[in-house]
């Protein structure tokens, strides 16, 4: 079989380039094309371009740079119908895949969506679009599949591939970790965890390394990515007290006694590694006045989304500033009752995410989703 697969940013690429390695292993013969990164690339899918290319965050950067994203879109709907798939796969990143949906249902190729876009949250009215472009979707977070089943949607809960992720990941060595990153023995570890994306990095890492002097007794340790050139996290670093790591974080989060996280994914893996959190976000102002009007939940932190209560604190805008970072940051270390508190809420977490295993749960939907009949 054929595979158009699309993912847009960092964590997308990750988790399609899992679900391509398990559907290879059922269908011998596949064949696959489509947009990501390093990973999908690692395991064999033929890019038309890099999600580099590709990822714009929030309202007002996407208009910004919408003829570039249109010229994308429609570079990728050519190769579609050029290629031929037997299915297209779109793995989150909505507001470009969503416009490939339409597009390829109405030529005629099957399309299954995996990593549901946060519909739930905002633009509701978008489960129809979804039910008429999508014939399978395929849904990582628990509540999830109960809002789609609403709306009549063919629909299935495979797990969270984070968990395949941290299952394979083990436990680091905090010794190596410490010498091969030049960090100090003595000295815990708070992490910062600034995103993926140049638009994210460049608004959260300067509020974040605010707290830095306010804890001279921790080391800060930042997690970078390396699809992120090195210069932009030091020009924003600066003088700070603060040291940079690349593609560790799981052996970050394992050695770090706190972390200041912005939201999204990394929510949830901090969550996991049992690591006490605060929640981070902050968007242009025009692109935040338009997602609140929008948004219909309580939360934006899938830790949050997921227990529906307040689990770990969330600072959002006008709310993240020096004093409310270094006022929730000292709760976090030094409060034992909200530790014991926050760790409790952590293990009912993870009894409510279930088992590894979404990757290969959702190829075999995926190869049975295109079998004869179906």
């Amino acid at each position: 079989m054929r595979y158009y697969i699309i993912a847009g940013e960092a964590s997308g690429d990750l988790h399609a380039s899992n679900l391509v390695a398990e559907i290879k292993k059922k269908d011998k013969k596949a064949e696959f094309r489509g947009c990501g990164g390093d990973r999908m690339k690692g395991v064999g899918v033929d890019l038309l371009m890099h999600y580099r290319t590709m990822a714009y965050m929030g309202f007002i950067e996407v208009a910004v740079n919408l003829r570039k994203v249109l010229g994308n879109i429609s570079k990728v709907k050519k190769d579609i119908v050029e290629y031929q798939p037997d299915a297209v796969i779109l793995v989150d990143y909505p507001g470009f895949n969503f416009r490939i949906a339409d597009f390829a249902h109405e030529k005629g190729f099957k399309v299954l969506y995996y990593i549901s876009p946060q519909v739930w949250a905002w633009k509701r009215r978008r489960v129809k679009k979804v039910k008429r472009s999508v014939d399978k979707m395929l849904v990582i977070l628990p509540f999830e599949e109960e809002f789609y089943k609403r709306y009549g949607v063919d629909v299935t809960y495979v797990g969270n591939p984070l968990l395949d992720e941290m299952a394979k990941f083990g436990t680091a060595n905090r010794s190596f970790f410490l010498r091969q990153n030049s960090l100090g023995e003595k000295r815990e570890i708070i992490a910062l965890l600034p995103g993926s994306r140049k638009q994210e990095i460049k608004r959260m890492l300067p509020v974040m390394l605010k707290v830095v002097p306010h804890f001279p007794e921790y080391q800060f340790v930042i997690a970078g990515v390396s699809s992120i050139d090195k210069s932009l996290y030091k020009s924003i670093m600066g003088v700070s007290d603060a040291f940079l790591v690349v593609d560790q974080t799981y052996e970050l989060l394992q050695n770090a006694s706190a972390a200041l996280v912005t939201s999204g994914t990394a929510t949830l893996e901090t969550a996991w590694f049992t690591v006490p959190e605060v929640v981070c976000y902050k968007a242009n102002w025009l692109s935040y006045r338009l997602a609140k009007w929008m948004i219909k939940v309580n939360y934006i932190s899938l830790v949050n989304l997921v227990m529906e209560k307040e689990v770990v604190k969330e600072l959002i805008q006008s709310d993240l500033t020096e004093d409310n970072l270094v006022k929730e940051m000292d709760l976090l270390l030094h409060n034992g009752k909200r530790q014991r508190r926050l760790l409790e809420d952590y293990e009912e977490l993870k009894d409510r995410l279930g088992n590894a295993g979404a990757s290969e749960q959702a190829a075999e939907i995926v190869c049975e989703a295109l079998k004869p009949n179906n």
